[in-house]
């Protein structure tokens, strides 16, 4: 967490930042290799494989856990439930252009939800799929993406 001062009624106050809002994320899957063909075929990655006695999950890859935003697609035998409604909607990175990984979607089982629209100049791109699993995903790219 950084540190930075914010003005509060004529004064500076000590708050802290966060680098990411989010550290770790799981995407419930109902089967495990299905789900794990489809996020290495639309995002072009390998998922690392990391069993526990109660949970079996594929991570995606990352460099640095302490400075970067992890998740897994995991199998956790019903404590995480697949749904195309309810429930946190993360949004996955679609950089650098939210197209190429839309254009991947459907003929890996997947279907778009919410085309590629622009949430403003300064923000970027979004859209909204639903995976193989019955799970609705958002994903983001940055502005400058096309």
């Amino acid at each position: 967490m950084g540190v930075e001062f914010a003005k509060k009624a004529g004064t500076y106050a000590k708050i802290n930042v966060m680098n990411n809002a989010i550290s770790w994320f799981e995407i419930p899957a109902n089967d495990l290799e299905r789900a794990t063909r489809f996020y290495e075929t639309v995002f072009g990655v390998s998922l690392a494989v990391m069993d526990m006695p109660n949970i079996r999950m594929r991570m995606f890859p990352l460099n640095d856990m302490m400075t970067q935003v992890g998740g897994a697609v995991v199998d956790s035998g019903g404590f995480h439930k697949p749904s195309a409604t309810d429930g946190p909607l993360i949004y996955l990175n679609g950089n650098p252009d939210l197209q190429l990984v839309l254009d991947k979607v459907e003929a890996a089982g997947g279907q778009i939800l919410v085309p590629k629209m622009e949430i403003s100049p300064e923000y970027g791109y979004m859209a909204v799929i639903l995976d193989t699993e019955g799970n609705r995903i958002g994903l983001h790219s940055v502005p400058g993406g096309a």
